[in-house]
């Protein structure tokens, strides 16, 4: 493609040359309506004369009809991403600030936590939702042998009945 700006993706490229066959083909008369089903864009009357006014400031080339927004510049690219995901497959117990650091450290980009918990949540890298299961009691400690509590606790189940049927009834309104 001689001549065509190296900064624009190809679909940008394209998209102005259908918007510059749009501008034609409704200068030779046909309806906007049946131009826009052709090429499958939609375009308003008010839109069209802005293209219009673009395409005649232009001296009436496509390159006057290339739009600037395309999207942004990509931070995590693929090399970046192969190796964040094979970092943290070697070593799960690294988290989203150390990563950013590394990241930085490497290659000179500043991810942030937010984004680069995005990457891993989409490859099934990150731990699970909330806070980490608390670790068991040890083995000799378990509810069934542990010892009675002594001092004021050591009777507190003599205040409250263990059953409807322990209540005597009383206070209630039948």
């Amino acid at each position: 493609m001689e001549g065509v700006p190296v900064d624009y993706p190809i679909a940008v490229i394209e998209k102005a040359k259908r918007m510059e066959q749009l501008l034609q083909r409704v200068d030779a008369g046909e309806s906007l309506a049946d131009v826009c089903a052709d090429l499958g864009v939609l375009v308003n009357e008010k839109r069209l004369a802005t293209l219009q006014a673009r395409y005649e400031a232009g001296d009436r080339t496509w390159k006057a009809l290339l739009d600037g927004r395309f999207g942004h510049e990509q931070k995590a690219h693929s090399a970046l991403r192969a190796w964040l995901y094979e970092r943290k497959e070697q070593d799960e117990t690294l988290r989203a600030p150390q990563l950013a650091g590394e990241i930085e450290e490497k290659y000179g980009v500043r991810l942030s936590e937010g984004h680069i918990n995005y990457l891993l949540r989409k490859r099934g890298l990150t731990a699970p939702p909330g806070r980490p299961y608390k670790k068991p009691p040890p083995a000799e400690t378990t509810p069934e042998t542990a010892p009675e509590p002594t001092g004021s606790l050591g009777q507190a189940g003599a205040f409250f009945p263990r059953s409807s049927e322990a209540r005597d009834g009383a206070g209630r309104d039948h």
